[in-house]
């Protein structure tokens, strides 16, 4: 099989991990500088499209259908103590792996399990205060770099169920391609939202699994260094 160029049975190309080192483009480009990569956002209120990013960073394309390599993913936590309303303002107690939280103001270290905004009715409508989170990297067809999409609460049932899935069939989340949708949903206080939905696409080839998984093992290593802001 030449390179990394994988024909399916349709004549159509596909190409997931090129072999390139995520290590080496940041290293040439990035001393000195702290890697943020593109984000992918999920819309408010029961939208369907994705709003990811183009050409012109003021204005991003609406995608409804991502296809997409998950590279790596992680829980993370966000509380703020006043309501969020947008921006890039940073939470003001912060987990970066869902266990082990930060107090932005003092520095004090916080086990998440046993703080009191972590339990449920201390939000609104019944909810927890502290916002629980999956932060996904994954690599769109043909790219050299990563892209996050941050998953909010509503998504994250549908999340696990996708991963139990692959996993009772002994697969990973970086062994396929996973298609993104969103459709509406209502919460239990009669709030619309969008929530995430999955489905595999197909699965990776033994060259593109192989590429892949050295594109995961350097996500990984990177991603705690990647920071908790502007992840509404």
């Amino acid at each position: 099989m030449a390179n990394d160029l994988i024909k399916k049975e349709d004549g159509v190309v596909d190409q997931y991990g090129n072999g390139v080192s995520l290590s080496d483009i940041l290293a040439e480009e990035m001393d000195g500088l702290t890697p943020s990569f593109e984000r992918i956002k999920i819309p408010a209120g029961g939208g369907v499209a994705f709003e990811v990013p183009g050409d012109d960073p003021e204005s991003p394309d609406l995608v409804k259908e991502l296809k997409a390599v998950i590279l790596y993913h992680h829980p993370i936590n966000c509380y703020y103590k006043e309501e969020y309303t947008g921006g890039n303002n940073p939470p003001d107690c912060g987990s970066m792996d869902g266990h082990v939280g930060i107090d932005v103001e003092t520095g004090e270290i916080k086990q998440c399990a046993e703080c009191e905004f972590n339990k449920f009715g201390t939000g609104k409508n019944g909810a927890k205060a502290c916002k629980q989170k999956r932060r996904i990297y994954i690599m769109k067809q043909g790219e050299a770099l990563p892209t996050i999409l941050s998953l909010p609460t509503g998504s994250l049932s549908e999340f696990s169920k996708y991963v139990m899935r692959l996993l009772s069939k002994g697969k990973k989340t970086n062994s396929v391609v996973t298609k993104f949708t969103l459709k509406k949903a209502q919460n239990a206080g009669g709030i619309n939202y969008s929530q995430a939905m999955f489905a595999v696409d197909r699965e990776l080839s033994l060259v593109e699994l192989e590429n892949i998984k050295k594109m995961s093992d350097q996500v990984k290593a990177l991603a705690m260094k990647v920071t908790v802001l502007d992840e509404e």
